[in-house]
């Protein structure tokens, strides 16, 4: 079985459409999605002390998550205000992570032994958790970052791909040309395999050699929140499985190699538009006080 941890981000996404509440963060979400997809998931990360950390608090203990390893300090939890308009998720304003911004999670003796039981560490560009990536990089096992749409930024590129194994980001309808000059780019400051997420133009991987294609499994979305977090937690179950079944194979057999990465594309396509169905990032809603 695969053993993945999400460090960093958790929110509830408030929805002022509904007035429910869901549990969230680009960390938060992709030990839900892998715990959801058979991998043995953990999360590991910073809570307040308000409702909204009660919420998820709660959520991941009814899920059956690990969160032996989080912090918490007084104060606001993450969260975020959304809308949703024709099935499409719109950012309106967030508190920036809460405590997470004021108390980043720095990594102790006892995490990095935690660390080292896992095969992949997922984290993001919202969890303030940059400064610990060379850390992570040290531990041996395999990285993965989220950029969002922070790979438009050259500093942030240079300072994160050199520790990463696998690197995401959204591109939305940006051109085809431009998605795969941006693919290289992460390429060439470090990032072994590069995937773009472009919504209902699908997604592309590079890994320095071969551009890799994989259409959209288009539905009729309730709500798109989460779509780009399932498909990075799908992908990397399903490669990071193919090459811990298959150390030497993965390496040496470009066939199996390549199969395994489109299996994998695949099986995130189609997870991803699953979550498309859900509202929030996975369900679980609560009432919030306006």
């Amino acid at each position: 079985m695969v053993r993945v941890l999400g460090i960093g981000d958790n929110v509830c996404d408030k929805y002022i459409n509904s007035g429910y509440m869901y549990p969230g963060g680009q960390a938060l979400n992709f030990a839900v999605y892998a715990k959801q997809l058979g991998a043995d998931a953990a999360y590991m990360g910073v809570f307040g002390t308000d409702d909204v950390a009660a919420h998820v608090i709660a959520t991941l203990d009814e899920l059956g998550i690990d969160r032996s390893h989080c912090r918490q300090y007084e104060g606001e939890n993450g969260y975020a205000v959304v809308n949703i308009v024709d099935g499409e998720r719109i950012f309106i304003a967030s508190n920036k992570g809460g405590v997470l911004k004021e108390h980043p999670i720095i990594l102790t003796e006892n995490d990095k032994e935690y660390i080292k039981t896992f095969d992949l560490v997922h984290t993001s560009n919202n969890s303030y958790f940059d400064d610990q990536l060379p850390v992570i990089s040290q531990l041996g096992i395999l990285v993965s970052y989220d950029f969002s749409g922070q790979w438009k930024e050259p500093a942030k590129v240079r300072a994160v791909c050199k520790y990463i194994d696998y690197g995401f980001m959204s591109c939305g309808s940006l051109p085809d040309k431009e998605v795969r000059k941006a693919c290289i780019q992460l390429y060439k400051e470090g990032c072994k395999i590069v995937i773009a997420t472009c919504g209902s133009k699908g997604s592309v991987l590079y890994d320095g050699k071969d551009f890799f294609v994989q259409p959209p499994k288009l539905v009729e979305a309730v709500d798109t929140l989460g779509a780009g977090d399932s498909f990075a937690a799908a992908f990397l179950v399903s490669f990071v499985e193919a090459q811990k079944l298959e150390p030497l194979r993965i390496k040496t057999d470009e066939e199996y190699y390549k199969n395994a990465i489109k299996k994998a594309l695949e099986t995130a396509a189609s997870f991803a538009a699953k979550t498309c169905l859900v509202h929030g990032a996975f369900g679980m809603g609560k009432k919030f006080k306006v």
